[in-house]
């Protein structure tokens, strides 16, 4: 009978402490759309990691890597999920 009123009152004293903890700190907001390219625009120089129908690529690929050759880029979102 002791035990279990000295542990109901060690939950008891304990609740509000936890209902007392400061609320988190809201994300940051996102950064502003940047500005679209014209046409024509040499694109600026950018790193992502690769992948192929067997996996990820173990180096990333650079744009300046591919400097005077026509590239295109394509985004499958939703490859190799559930959805």
């Amino acid at each position: 009978m002791v035990k279990s009123l000295t542990l109901a009152a060690a939950l008891l004293a304990a609740a509000p402490l936890a209902a007392q903890q400061p609320a988190a700190a809201p994300a940051p907001p996102p950064p502003p759309d940047p500005t679209p390219l014209a046409v024509g625009t040499v694109a600026p120089d950018f790193t992502l990691s690769g992948a192929t129908r067997y996996g990820v690529l173990r180096s990333p690929v650079q744009l300046a890597d591919f400097r005077g050759k026509t590239v295109v880029l394509a985004f499958f979102f939703k490859a190799r999920t559930k959805g």
